[in-house]
């Protein structure tokens, strides 16, 4: 099945920013897209400073616009990211809608970026965001799908344990830095990838160099030998890719390491 990957330019206009992102949807449906997915923060700028003002309740203006485009296109959307609204606490939500419109899933960052690496960058997500506590997949006709934002891509239990639950494909919307980005982006990727024998995906904003978070862009699609099939530069682009889970299968039976992990030794487990 095809997947397409938007790395959607982001403004400080919400409106302008749904529009596009819409319009964009729309075009990789009608290249063949099943599966669609939107960029982390794809409907405000990016940084602690915009989550309050740009933050809604789900269901709420932003959802609503991508439960229609699911609908419209007979496709599954993972909409990327955006700041939530909750009981007067805010997340950084990802919500999932299926081919009639319905919410699949609702994925609440578990990990917060909350680092300090001096001379370089200093980001701390936990000043205005609180975290989720729970796994979010969902199943489509095509295989299981699971959900990380960001920096959830670094905790490799969490893929691990979707990978135990039957999820072919892990999809992470993201937003690494002109710090973290090349150092570790697609090295986190290929990682997860190459350990869970299953495809991973991430989205990332497209690159804006005077905004006062510069993303690294770069989205990316790694298959489970840990090789990377799909990439993007910097630039608004939509990146597609056809997922073989034939070839999944075969590298499993090749290299069969999920049935010969030692559950008697060692195991990561699911806790709620």
């Amino acid at each position: 099945f095809r997947l397409a990957l938007i790395q959607l330019h982001v403004s400080a206009v919400k409106s302008d920013n749904l529009h596009r992102a819409c319009g964009l949807v729309r075009e990789a449906s009608a290249k063949g897209a099943k599966l669609v997915a939107l960029p982390e923060c794809f409907n405000s700028p990016y940084g602690t400073q915009y989550f309050k003002e740009y933050a809604e309740k789900i269901p709420g203006e932003s959802t609503q616009k991508l439960s229609e485009v699911a609908k419209e296109c007979s496709i599954y959307l993972i909409g990327g990211s955006i700041p939530e609204e909750d009981g007067g606490r805010l997340y950084n939500t990802c919500t999932v809608f299926g081919p009639d419109g319905a919410l699949l899933a609702k994925h609440r960052k578990v990990h917060l970026f909350d680092i300090n690496v001096p001379g370089k960058i200093q980001f701390k997500e936990s000043e205005t965001l609180s975290p989720g506590n729970s796994f979010s997949m969902f199943d489509t006709p095509y295989c299981k799908v699971g959900l990380g934002i960001c920096y959830d891509m670094r905790f490799a239990e969490m893929a691990q344990i979707y990978g135990q639950k039957g999820c072919q494909l892990l999809i992470y919307p993201g937003a690494f830095n002109m710090t973290t980005g090349p150092a570790h982006w697609e090295l986190l990727q290929r990682g997860r990838a190459v350990d869970n024998q299953l495809y991973v995906a991430t989205v990332s904003p497209a690159r804006d160099e005077k905004a006062s978070y510069v993303a690294w862009g770069h989205s990316t699609v790694v298959n489970p030998w840990g090789e990377v099939i799909a990439k993007a530069g910097a630039e608004e682009t939509v990146v597609y890719t056809d997922i073989d889970l034939k070839k999944l299968a075969e590298i499993r039976q090749q290299i069969p390491i999920l049935s010969q992990k030692r559950g008697d030794l060692y195991g990561v487990e699911m806790k709620k």
